[in-house]
C-alpha cells in the first residue's frame, strides 16, 4: 500500500479539512465532537490560512487522510492531524518528515498537557520540552522545540 502524497490544501477542501481536524482532534477524548467546535475550526482554518498558515492535505486516493499547517515566519508546527481511520500507519512521521523540509533548521510546537500519547510521540521524535503555559481558550500547554543537529 502506498502512503498518501502530501499536497497543499485548497480552498473547496476547507469544510473536508475542517472535518477531518475535529475527527483527529475529538479521538483524544479531550473535546467533544459538536456543531459548535466545527464552526470554530471552519472559522480558524481560515483565518489562520490568511494569517500565513501553509495548509497541506495527505490525500489517499481522493480522501484527506490527514493535515498539516505549518507558519514558517514563526517556525511554528501548528497542527498535525491525522483522521482516526489512518492512524498507526505512520503517516504522522511521514507529515513531520516533510515539515522538516518546509522548516529545515528548526521547528517549534505546542500540545496540549493532557494529549500524553501525542506529547510523548514528539519528544520520541526528536523534540525538546521548553515550558509549559495555559493557552487563551484554557488549556495547558506544553512548548517544544526541535533543532537540525
Amino acid at each position: 500500500m502506498t502512503q498518501p502524497t502530501i499536497r497543499r490544501g485548497r480552498p473547496e477542501e476547507y469544510d473536508a479539512i475542517a472535518h477531518l481536524w475535529m475527527d483527529s482532534w475529538t479521538s483524544t477524548g479531550l473535546t467533544p465532537r459538536s456543531d459548535a467546535l466545527l464552526s470554530d475550526l471552519r472559522a480558524r482554518l481560515r483565518r489562520e490560512i490568511d494569517n500565513g498558515w501553509r495548509l497541506f492535505v495527505a490525500d489517499d486516493h481522493g480522501t484527506l487522510a490527514a493535515m498539516l499547517a505549518l507558519h514558517p515566519p514563526t517556525l511554528v508546527l501548528d497542527q498535525l492531524m491525522v483522521a482516526p481511520s489512518h492512524q498507526g500507519k505512520s503517516l504522522g512521521r511521514e507529515l513531520l518528515a516533510f515539515a522538516r523540509t518546509q522548516l529545515p533548521d528548526e521547528i517549534q510546537l505546542r500540545c496540549v498537557r493532557e494529549n500524553e500519547k501525542a506529547w510523548r510521540w514528539y519528544e520520541r521524535e526528536g523534540f525538546v520540552f521548553e515550558k509549559e503555559e495555559i493557552s487563551p481558550i484554557g488549556f495547558m500547554m506544553k512548548h517544544y522545540r526541535w533543532t537540525k543537529r
